[in-house]
């Protein structure tokens, strides 16, 4: 019988109930592998990582950065405290397996660079004329080593040091749009949001490379 793999994405807090967007899901669904959808209420996190194949960090609010040595800007959407720290327990889990792929989407490729003792523009506005391309879902054009085309984005906050990661692709106005770990078969970001991206190589293509990975 053919090995499914499982693949756990984060879910988000509202109130009462964990959630998660339906792309995520069916992203994974129409690559050939089974969602497992991750509540941030884990006790531990090495045990869990053993049963999945592979590991999507998805979307989400901004990141407490007192966690990270900074004050959080006043302007930006908090995250849940709780999935703050259970994902960052799951990338000290995953940094620990080398072969483990990792695919981080927004919110989750900026937790992979604080994780790697980067940094975070917390308002890009206050530095960029073009900010407005990066949010509501708005389409622009990304290139670089590893990716380049049309890609849809939704954030306010972006990357301003990646720490240990490199990068290899960013926006025509120089936003960092794409990280990996050089010492590592998948462990990848992305600014975008490859589950709503039109564009096949860098939407649902670029969820089935991560997927195929898991089987490698």
């Amino acid at each position: 019988m053919r090995h499914v793999p499982l693949i756990g994405i984060t879910t988000d807090v509202a109130g009462d109930r964990f959630t998660c967007r339906t792309t995520y899901v069916e992203a994974v669904l129409s690559s050939g592998a089974n969602p497992i959808l991750l509540a941030p209420c884990t006790l531990e996190t090495d045990s869990l990582l053993d049963r999945l194949d592979g590991l999507i960090l998805s979307g989400g609010d901004d990141p407490i950065m007192e966690r990270f040595g900074t004050v959080t800007d006043p302007r930006a959407t908090k995250m849940d405290q709780r999935r703050q720290e259970f994902e960052l327990s799951l990338l000290d889990s995953a940094s620990a397996r080398e072969d483990f792929p990792v695919l981080g989407i927004c919110l989750g490729m900026q937790l992979m660079c604080l994780h790697a003792g980067g940094t975070l523009h917390q308002h890009l506005p206050d530095i960029l004329p073009t900010a407005s391309n990066h949010v509501d879902g708005a389409v622009h054009e990304i290139g670089g080593d590893l990716w380049s085309g049309a890609v849809s984005s939704h954030h306010k906050q972006a990357v301003d040091d990646p720490g240990d990661l490199t990068v290899v692709a960013t926006a025509d106005d120089h936003v960092i749009e794409a990280v990996v770990h050089p010492d590592r078969a998948y462990y990848r970001g992305v600014q975008w949001h490859p589950e709503r991206t039109e564009y096949e190589p860098l939407g649902r293509g670029l969820i089935r490379e991560f997927i195929e990975s898991t089987c490698e």
